[in-house]
């Protein structure tokens, strides 16, 4: 005879609920360096900006020697 009552080793689904939405728009974000480029424009490198709540990336090209405060700068200005 066949098993009728089967164990379960996955959950059970219940209903779905939704993410909670952020209280900030730039609350989880992603920055990094793309370093080790040719020399174009007196540019260097490559700020990559991601917003991980809308998907979106912000790349800003800019110089290896930068100061915290360009950086900054940078950030607003462009984002």
């Amino acid at each position: 005879m066949c098993q009728r009552i089967k164990n379960r080793i996955e959950a059970l689904v219940w209903k779905l609920i939704a993410n909670e939405i952020p209280e900030k728009l730039y609350m989880h974000l992603t920055v990094d360096f793309i370093t080790k480029l040719l020399l174009v424009v007196g540019k260097d490198i490559i700020l990559m900006i991601c917003n991980q709540l809308s998907k979106m990336a912000h790349f800003v090209a800019t110089k290896e020697e930068i100061s915290a405060e360009d950086l900054a700068r940078l950030f607003r200005d462009n984002v």
